[in-house]
């Protein structure tokens, strides 16, 4: 949870948004930009789960677990 989110392979497990999968491109404090088919959609952190693919593996996370600045994120999660 260390690493930066921006660049890998997301889907979200949760619904609404359940079925939005793609690269994440940007990320917020509380939202993801998800890049998909040339579409990009913006998803809450805040409610929702998501399912990352990081070398090779998959890692369901939290929204709540994550939900920092991502220039934050290293100084808060020990």
């Amino acid at each position: 949870m260390r690493s930066e989110f921006i660049g890998l392979d997301v889907t979200v497990l949760s619904a609404p948004y359940s079925g939005v999968s793609g690269r994440v491109v940007d990320e917020t404090k509380n939202t993801f930009t998800v890049s998909s088919a040339g579409t990009e959609r913006t998803v809450p952190k805040p409610g929702n789960e998501f399912r990352f693919t990081y070398g090779g593996e998959n890692m369901d996370i939290k929204g709540t677990e994550i939900q920092h600045r991502p220039e934050d994120r290293i100084k808060k999660v020990r």
